[in-house]
């Protein structure tokens, strides 16, 4: 670890801005295809909150990652996840065991190259300054979904990832799961004929941040857990007291997350997109409810082939059809075809099982269709393969832009209360409408989107 120090000193002295880090490239391991099977992956995980320590325990349960660091900038976290990782490597007792290094700020883990990649499981407003800092000093990069908190963070994500030639996964998980995956290989053959409309049911859209000041977390850097965000009094709503084993509802606040619109908009718009095939495209106009103000659904997106899409409260996906519908969500499935019920698995005591239904749909309806979706059975050994072979996860930062900015869009809607028409080829509002002041977030202080 010694080796390390001076430039990490460096880094640190180099990159108060994601912008200063930009030329600041970092020796790291050259990445090829011929890697040694046998060789363990490096990883720190940023962020050791409820998902952040989730996702921690599933890579130290792969005998081909080796988790080396963990960082937080609340004491009490991320020396719990440092004790987790060393308890679970002492009980190995293998020859390679090292202690796992903590950090309170992720520039230093970064700056080191005994990481070959990160797991960014932070909040929201920080993911597009971490993953660029990471692409550009030699990191693969696992980042928690939503992607990021604005458009232009979305793209500048994708710049960074591709231009450094980086592994990058989504967490958008469900498209590792095999009832999705089916659900939209079905639309793709178009086994419910042309698709007309898709439901994409979360919750509702972002608000201000209005929480009371209350006494600071001791051990808690607040200043750094805000970072580009605006300075506001410590709140144990945004930043939990110490270890904590639920989701933190900074997520419902437009500073630091996009709502339930983007938080499980990123799961199932992403499903939606991923069935219409517009992995690399969007809508071309939003329509905001009338009664925008205070709406939690009701945004609707219109694509170019004439597919609407309506956002609705319930829970899940369903696309409908000229032949036939089809509903999913997690451990559910339900494919109807011109008015008679070919499968329908709602819950665990359905029979037959949510298995067995898939399995006979897929051989019923996809045995020798010309469209094959990318098959994942879980998404952290997906990433892992990928950082293997260098070829592209299921859930790549293309992907993640594209259903982010989606969710952006919808957002805009229901703040903003006017007809957008978009231009997803170009990110671009389009006919005079929207503003593109929307497309970006600001920044407090020193901090900076390259």
């Amino acid at each position: 670890m010694n080796k390390n120090r001076s430039s990490r000193r460096q880094f640190l002295q180099l990159a108060t801005t994601a912008a200063a880090s930009a030329p600041f490239l970092l020796p790291s391991r050259i990445w090829s295809a011929s890697r040694k099977p046998n060789d363990r992956i490096t990883v720190g995980v940023i962020g050791v909150g409820k998902q952040g320590v989730g996702l921690m325990h599933g890579f130290l349960g792969s005998k081909d990652i080796q988790v080396m660091a963990v960082c937080d900038v609340d004491t009490s976290r991320r020396e719990n996840a440092r004790r987790i990782v060393d308890t679970h490597y002492a009980k190995q007792g293998g020859a390679n065991y090292r202690s796992c290094a903590a950090y309170a700020d992720f520039r230093e883990l970064i700056a080191g190259d005994d990481v070959d990649a990160v797991v960014i499981a932070t909040p929201d407003h920080w993911h597009a300054l971490i993953t660029i800092a990471a692409a550009d000093a030699g990191k693969d990069i696992y980042c928690e979904k939503p992607l990021c908190q604005s458009i232009h963070e979305a793209r500048a994500m994708v710049n960074a990832v591709q231009r450094n030639k980086r592994i990058f996964q989504t967490g958008s998980m469900q498209r590792s799961a095999r009832e999705f995956r089916i659900a939209c290989e079905l639309v793709q053959n178009g086994v419910i004929g042309k698709i007309k409309t898709v439901h994409v049911g979360v919750g509702g859209p972002s608000i201000p941040c209005d929480l009371p000041e209350e006494k600071a977390e001791p051990g808690l850097d607040w200043n750094l857990w805000l970072g580009p965000a605006p300075m506001r009094p410590y709140n144990s709503v945004l930043s939990p007291r110490g270890v904590h084993n639920h989701y933190p509802a900074w997520r419902n606040y437009s500073e630091y997350g996009g709502g339930a619109v983007t938080d499980w908009g990123a799961h199932h718009f992403d499903i939606a997109q991923w069935g219409l095939g517009m992995d690399h495209s969007g809508p071309v106009e939003i329509i905001p409810p009338v009664e925008y103000e205070n709406a939690q659904q009701g945004v609707k997106f219109i694509y170019a082939n004439g597919v609407e899409m309506f956002h609705i409260s319930e829970n899940g996906v369903t696309f409908t059809g000229t032949d036939g519908k089809i509903m999913v969500n997690r451990g559910k499935f339900a494919l109807e075809l011109k008015g008679v019920q070919k499968a329908k698995s709602l819950s665990n005591q359905d029979k037959p099982s949510l298995g067995d239904q898939l399995d006979a749909a897929e051989k019923e309806f996809l045995s020798n269709t010309p469209i094959k979706l990318y098959k994942s059975a879980n998404h952290l050994t997906d990433f892992i393969a990928s950082v293997r072979s260098r070829q592209q996860p299921v859930t790549g930062v293309e992907i993640g832009a594209r259903t982010v900015s989606v969710c952006h869009l919808a957002n805009f809607a229901y703040h903003h209360g006017q007809i957008i028409k978009w231009d997803p080829a170009r990110e671009q509002f389009v006919g005079g409408t929207g503003n593109r002041k929307w497309l970006d977030v600001s920044y407090r202080g020193p901090w900076k989107l390259t």
